[in-house]
C-alpha cells in the first residue's frame, strides 16, 4: 500500500495538469514501512528532459537520480518511487514505462484529460520485470494510528 496525503496527491496532479499537454515527472520521498505500507512525506519535482516525444515519454537523467536521492537523505527519507502524468490515456503503465522502470520502487501515474486530471493509480514492477501489479493508493497515516502503547 502507498499512503498518499491529499496535499501531495493534489501536488501530483496540479503538476501534471501545469505541464499538459507533455508529461510531468517527479520523484516520491518517504519511509518503506512494516506491514508493506510505503508512505510518501514529500514529492520531488522533476523537468521532463524527453526532446523527442514528451507528450507521451518522460525521461530523468542520472543527475536527476541523484538529485532525488540527495534531497531525499537531506530529509531523512528514502527514495520511494516517481510520479508522471499521462496526457490524454489512461493512468496505467505503458509498455515502455515497463521497459524503463525498476523493481521495488511505486511509480505513481495520473491521467489528465484535456489539461484536466483524472484517475491516479499506483504501481509495482515485479521482480522478474515482465509486468506492473497494481499498488493500493491510502490516505495518510494519523499520528497514533496503528501504533501499539
Amino acid at each position: 500500500m502507498l499512503l498518499l496525503a491529499k496535499k501531495l496527491e493534489q501536488e501530483i496532479r496540479d503538476h501534471g495538469a501545469r505541464d499538459y499537454p507533455h508529461e510531468c515527472c517527479g520523484a516520491m520521498l518517504g519511509t518503506d514501512g512494516d506491514a508493506g505500507a510505503r508512505e510518501v512525506r514529500a514529492l520531488f519535482p522533476l523537468i521532463n528532459r524527453r526532446d523527442d516525444s514528451p507528450r507521451n515519454r518522460f525521461s530523468i537523467t542520472p543527475e536527476d537520480f541523484r538529485a532525488a536521492e540527495r534531497a531525499a537523505a537531506e530529509r531523512g527519507l528514502d527514495l520511494l518511487g516517481w510520479y508522471h502524468s499521462h496526457p490524454d490515456h489512461p493512468a496505467r503503465p505503458s509498455e515502455f514505462d515497463r521497459e524503463h522502470a525498476w523493481p521495488w520502487y511505486s511509480y505513481v501515474i495520473v491521467s489528465v484529460d484535456g489539461g484536466v486530471p483524472k484517475d491516479l493509480t499506483s504501481w509495482q514492477l515485479e521482480d522478474d520485470r515482465t509486468k506492473f501489479q497494481p499498488e493500493v493508493v491510502g490516505p495518510e497515516r494519523v499520528a497514533g494510528q496503528g501504533e501499539k502503547d
